[in-house]
């Protein structure tokens, strides 16, 4: 397989023609005469770089862009004083102009013919990728073969959205050093992007031409531009009374419409990210940047197909949720997220993974969480998976979507000692979008005409409209507002009404 180098990748990713250099020529860190001052020179009379690696700007989809490229041919790519300092310098150049960065390291790490000087080097290049991050601006990383030792360590692993080219090894430490060090040889199928995919490590496995793709629908997110509000919502419909449980059971039908569908009918530019970021993965939890209409979001979504045919929603799931919410609040994008459960695992395994305790650190992150939030619950809502994803600034609701400690069954077991009392324990205990609309629980009950499953397209669009407006509402508003507002719509739920005073 034929992989670009450096200059090859950057013509892949950037409009052509529009690569500007920010390179001056690097300090010669080697004694004059010494073995290594004939490396360097061999290395760059062989590679044609004089570095192991490149940055400039140029242009992505007509948007303006930083690039730090790594060059694997010169001394395998590896990190020393000057090209440490290459990278530093042209990081805090990105985040003094407000550029997005796009980093595609290839490297075995850290250069050993500077030794220790060398290593703490990812501290000062790690330093500057987070002081742009924290300045709001998006982070995205194109791992190439190979990618190991402090560069995958450090820069390599601190993207907001993170792919790697297909085949590519990328881990830790090296499969060489490994058998060199313990005499066996590393497990075959490991280190490879396809397996760190499969772990939630990174967020797409792809070429270097879709990776531009990726980057160019993940700018069109996390750096445009709001739309205005320029139309407001038809005033909310006289719903027909649907019983309790008719409502959950339309909400259980295999055909209605869930979180994928809305992306795919209602939303734009949906980037899907990928796990946790930190080795966990769950089928049942959708991550991605989307829009809908001119409103951009973080959306995390449960996905009930997936967790009925595959494993219920587990700690781990809520894990990737968290990390949804902390890039909302990072890059200051609005967090949507998308209640439809049937609960959470009950398992050995999740009890021991921290099910509860990922449930409480969900609802203390969307409390306290600096972005606009918005939920929709889309269908079932069922016990604390649901409620770790509702406490938002504004909570929407299908006609036949619900709310529940339980599933209603298991509401029935503990009163009865029998499921059969099901659909009187739903009608008493006010699960149904309506009754939650009046318990001030939902702002917005969005029709079903009559059935979402009979209506997908136009359900899901009615939804996005819905989001979109929602959305566009709440950043009108001041940080400092919302976030007191929310505290108190959650302080006063279930508190009588004050007396009025004359």
């Amino acid at each position: 397989m034929t992989r670009p180098d450096a200059r090859a990748l950057v013509a892949a990713f950037l409009d052509e023609g529009t690569w500007r250099s920010w390179d001056t020529a690097p300090l010669d860190p080697a004694e004059p005469g010494s073995s290594y001052a004939d490396e360097l020179t061999a290395a760059r009379a062989k590679s044609g770089y004089d570095e192991a690696v490149i940055t400039g700007e140029g242009l992505l989809d007509g948007r303006r862009v930083a690039l730090v490229v790594s060059e694997f041919t010169f001394l395998a790519g590896s990190i020393g004083v000057a090209a440490a300092e290459r990278i530093a310098a042209a990081v805090e150049r990105a985040t003094r102009e407000r550029l997005p960065l796009i980093a595609a390291p290839a490297s075995g790490g850290t250069r050993m013919q500077e030794g220790a000087l060398a290593f703490v080097q990812m501290v000062k290049i790690t330093a500057a990728v987070q002081d742009h991050r924290a300045s709001g601006l998006p982070y995205v990383v194109y791992l190439r073969h190979p990618t190991t030792g402090g560069v995958f360590a450090s820069w390599g692993s601190l993207g907001h959205v993170t792919a790697a080219e297909p085949g590519a090894l990328i881990g830790f430490l090296g499969p060489r050093v490994f058998e060199s060090l313990h005499g066996y040889p590393f497990p075959e199928g490991v280190q490879v992007a396809e397996n760190l995919y499969a772990h939630g490590l990174v967020d797409a496995v792809v070429s270097a031409d879709d990776a531009r793709t990726v980057a160019i629908r993940a700018f069109s997110v996390l750096c445009a531009a709001d739309g205005d509000l320029d139309a407001g919502l038809p005033p909310e419909e006289d719903l027909r009374p649907v019983e309790a449980w008719e409502a959950i059971t339309r909400s259980r039908r295999d055909d209605r419409p869930g979180v994928r569908t809305l992306l795919k009918l209602a939303a734009a530019d949906v980037t899907p990210l990928n796990g946790s970021g930190a080795g966990e993965n769950e089928p049942g939890l959708m991550l991605a940047l989307a829009r809908f209409g001119t409103a951009r979001a973080v959306v995390l979504g449960q996905d009930r197909r997936r967790q009925r045919s595959q494993s219920p929603l587990g700690p781990a799931g809520l894990r990737v949720a968290r990390r949804g919410m902390r890039l909302a609040a990072e890059l200051g994008l609005p967090l949507v997220t998308v209640i439809d459960t049937a609960g959470a695992a009950l398992s050995k395994t999740a009890e021991e993974g921290g099910l509860a305790a990922e449930i409480a650190r969900c609802l203390a992150d969307m409390v306290m969480l600096d972005a606009p939030t918005i939920c929709l619950l889309m269908g079932e809502g069922a016990g604390g998976a649901a409620l770790a994803l509702l406490p938002a600034d504004r909570v929407l609701s299908a006609q036949h979507a619900w709310l529940s400690p339980l599933p209603p069954e298991g509401a029935s077991a503990i009163l009865y000692r029998s499921v059969d009392f099901a659909p009187e324990i739903a009608q008493a205990q006010g699960v149904r979008a309506t009754d939650l609309r009046k318990n001030g629980i939902v702002d917005r009950v969005v029709p079903e005409r009559p059935d979402a499953a009979y209506e997908p397209r136009a359900f899901c669009e009615r939804l996005g409209r819905a989001l979109e407006y929602e959305i566009l509402t709440l950043l009108r508003e001041s940080p400092a507002d919302r976030a007191t507002a929310r505290r108190a719509r959650y302080r006063r739920m279930g508190r009588p009404p004050s007396p009025a005073f004359s």
